[in-house]
């Protein structure tokens, strides 16, 4: 417990004392503080006096001319500050030596490496934090409009998501660490990764699924639904999608699924959407969560498996 302890201080002032995370620092606030002067800017065309949760509406309002919303924001840069934190935590040390010095001491090899994904992650969760509550302490100002309790506990429960979607790109850039010897080729890959799942993930499984249901004007509802069904399940593959859905249940409590082709189907069916309480949204969006939680861990072991049992030799 001691060498953990030490490896966890050793990483939290060396990723605090550096221009990476400064740098990334000051990008994560400036692109908030952008956000939420757009949505303050735009927030009185999207509610009336019939709108409940006025302040979440920071969180979800987009510009008309700049369609660059809070949680599009959060999920490209969640992503960047996992691999950053984590592309060379383990080659950048057996590359400088350093690692088979911190080995020698009275410190367990399982130490280092919990030490230092437990250090990045409390780092991404004090950003989270921080910008969270940078955005809602300077909306509240200037929308002036005091959020009621379950808009408080649904903001909560969106920073706790915001940190496990975190917590699977610092454990896959570790993985990578430790499956690469170069910085280099495992911060590509990371990146490689990240590109192929927010660009590319939702176009395979949209065409996966049209070739396994093809829909088109005379379609079904039933064929609809499939189709739906069939692509969802296909595309939660993708960690992105899995935050995207979460936070969608979490921030827009009127939406009574994870799927905005269900959400519409209902719209056009007459049916008038009415806010779910957090405990329904949080029923909704459990098995996300529950894998995020899976592929985060698939990585974290894969990487701790390999790192355990390669040879470390003194240079």
């Amino acid at each position: 417990m001691t060498g953990l302890l030490e490896v966890f201080r050793k990483e939290i002032s060396d990723n605090f004392n550096s221009k990476r995370f400064i740098i990334l620092f000051l990008l994560v606030y400036i692109a908030g503080i952008a956000s939420i002067y757009i949505a303050a800017q735009n927030i009185r065309s999207s509610v009336d006096e019939n709108t409940r949760y006025i302040f979440l509406n920071l969180f979800i309002v987009s510009g008309k001319d700049l369609p660059f919303s809070f949680p599009l924001f959060m999920s490209i840069f969640i992503p960047i500050i996992g691999i950053a934190l984590g592309f060379d935590a383990v080659n950048s040390e057996r590359t400088s030596g350093n690692l088979s010095r911190l080995l020698a001491q009275p410190i367990y090899r399982d130490d280092v490496i919990h030490g230092k994904f437990l250090a990045g992650l409390v780092v991404i969760a004090i950003m989270v934090i921080s910008i969270v509550a940078l955005v809602a302490g300077l909306g509240l100002r200037m929308i002036g409009v005091p959020p009621e309790a379950e808009e408080v506990l649904r903001v909560f429960a969106f920073i706790f998501v915001s940190i496990l979607y975190g917590a699977f790109w610092l454990s896959l850039a570790i993985l990578f660490s430790v499956l690469f010897k170069k910085t280099a080729t495992s911060a590509l890959t990371s990146i490689a990764i990240w590109i192929f799942f927010f660009l590319f993930m939702s176009l395979i499984a949209g065409l996966v699924a049209n070739a396994i249901v093809p829909v088109n004007e005379s379609s079904t509802f039933e064929d609809v639904v499939k189709f739906d069904t069939v692509y969802r399940m296909i595309n939660r593959i993708n960690p992105g999608t899995l935050y995207s859905e979460s936070i969608q249940a979490l921030l827009l409590p009127v939406m009574g699924s994870s799927s905005p082709t269900m959400m519409m189907i209902g719209i056009y069916s007459g049916l008038k959407p009415t806010p779910l309480p957090i405990a329904q949204s949080l029923l909704i969006v459990w098995p996300q969560l529950v894998g995020l939680l899976a592929l985060t861990a698939l990585c974290f072991i894969i990487g701790y498996v390999k790192f355990m049992r390669e040879e470390i030799r003194s240079t």
